[in-house]
């Protein structure tokens, strides 16, 4: 069984990652989410690297994606204000983890952002257009670097300093898995790619 996986880094690129489960049983025997939280922060010990945290988080997404069916009803539905809803599954004070669901109504686009800290997306259901940027300079002028479409089990990570925007498409709401690192809020952006600049998000 294999899947891909995509890593978008700081400077607007990707990369997909092959995962090759060795064992398969490990995708469905139950997976707690006390469970991988401990695995967490074994791997965030273990590692300080970004990429390299990463590497070591997939799996693990994916065997919670795979195993938890909790998880599948786990979401608030999206404010029809606002178009979007959060679900904060996991926030503890002084530990560098935040675990939540995200669901947007269909057709939702949300700013463009970077995260200012690692970050995984896994898509539960629904479908989500990633529109990938770069900075052109340090005032907040981007360009456009391509696009990522995901689909239910597909994962995304990004590096600290990767710039994108989500767009929910089809008919139903998207709904997705988000795991982040410690934000650095002083370096979070939200960009305007009109005006060439950028505000703390």
């Amino acid at each position: 069984m294999l899947s891909q996986d995509c890593l978008v880094t700081d400077d607007g690129k990707w990369e997909t990652w092959e995962q090759s489960p060795d064992n398969l049983e490990l995708l469905t025997s139950q997976y707690r989410l006390y469970r991988f939280l401990t695995d967490l922060e074994d791997i965030l010990e273990q590692f300080q690297s970004d990429r390299l945290r990463l590497q070591a988080i997939f799996p693990l997404v994916r065997r919670l994606l795979t195993s938890s069916e909790w998880l599948q009803g786990e979401y608030l539905e999206p404010n029809p204000e606002t178009g979007w809803s959060v679900l904060t599954l996991y926030d503890e004070p002084d530990f560098p983890l935040t675990v939540q669901t995200v669901a947007w109504l269909p057709g939702k686009v949300s700013p463009i952002h970077n995260h200012a800290t690692w970050g995984v997306v896994a898509l539960i259901s629904g479908e989500e257009k990633n529109t990938i940027w770069r900075r052109t300079d340090q005032n907040g002028s981007i360009e456009k670097t391509g696009e990522i479409i995901l689909t239910p089990g597909e994962i995304i990570g990004l590096m600290p300093d990767a710039i994108h925007h989500v767009e929910a498409l089809g008919d139903e709401p998207t709904i997705s898995f988000n795991l982040y690192g410690e934000t650095n809020y002083q370096q979070r952006f939200e960009f305007d790619h009109v005006t060439g600049t950028a505000k703390n998000f």
